[in-house]
């Protein structure tokens, strides 16, 4: 992908080899037990931090604010977002993946207080097109999949309103990470499929920063996030997941 500022968008960011990946598991994407289930379990500590540090849900008019959930899957953070009381958009370029979001909110309808989630398949580069802007945006997960994570970053800040708040999750490039989150979830324990996380592609929170700050955008928070008994928890150690919160002034 050629690099590009973050109003001009001229190619793909999203990886064929990635969404085909995606969409084989989409069926089972909601099973706490299948091959999605680190993201289950990571998911009530990734929407939480997330809305700590992203604009109310409902301003005070009363109008809900909007939310871009992008690289969705099939809706585990996007439905969180929803029931605080978001406008949300569930972006994937899988349609797989989108179509089992659509059906598990048929068959498991969100309560009456929730706000609409609506799942579009796409990409980033046609909201762009479409001079769409969001209060809030979350890309959990996501952006160590993408063919170019910078450009990424700014194509995300361009949808990102002023004043608007941003929420990345990923994976730090170190040998723990290497260890534990490539041969260990992949090989030694299966936590995941083989050939989930390219390790070349995780992002250090330098590198991060970088891309932000190339976007116009601010970080505001990092804070890593590792597991336990108890299930996932926020800390200090950033070496394998982290969590970053970005804001465009």
């Amino acid at each position: 992908m050629q690099h590009h500022d973050s109003t001009v968008v001229s190619a793909d960011s999203v990886a064929p080899d990635e969404i085909a990946h995606f969409s084989d598991l989409a069926a089972r994407w909601w099973d706490p037990a299948g091959p999605m289930r680190p993201l289950h379990a990571m998911n009530d500590l990734r929407t939480g931090w997330a809305m700590r540090h992203l604009p109310a849900p409902v301003a005070e008019d009363g109008t809900r604010r909007t939310l871009l959930d992008i690289g969705c899957g099939a809706g585990l953070a996007s439905e969180a977002f929803a029931r605080a009381g978001f406008d949300v958009t569930g972006l994937d370029a899988s349609q797989a993946a989108i179509t089992a979001g659509r059906l598990h909110l048929r068959h498991h309808p969100l309560p009456q207080s929730a706000g609409p989630l609506a799942y579009r398949c796409g990409s980033a580069e046609e909201l762009v097109a479409h001079h769409a802007r969001f209060d809030a945006i979350s890309a959990l997960e996501v952006i160590e999949h993408v063919t170019d994570p910078a450009a990424f970053l700014c194509m995300l800040g361009s949808l990102l309103k002023p004043g608007g708040a941003m929420v990345v999750s990923t994976m730090n490039r170190t040998w723990r990470s290497m260890a534990r989150a490539k041969i260990g979830a992949e090989y030694v324990l299966r936590l995941l499929p083989v050939g989930t996380h390219d390790w070349k592609k995780f992002i250090t929170p330098a590198e991060l920063g970088q891309y932000a700050a190339r976007a116009g955008l601010r970080v505001t928070d990092v804070a890593g996030m590792v597991p336990g008994l108890g299930g996932w928890r926020e800390s200090r150690d950033m070496a394998v997941n982290y969590i970053a919160a970005l804001v465009r002034d």
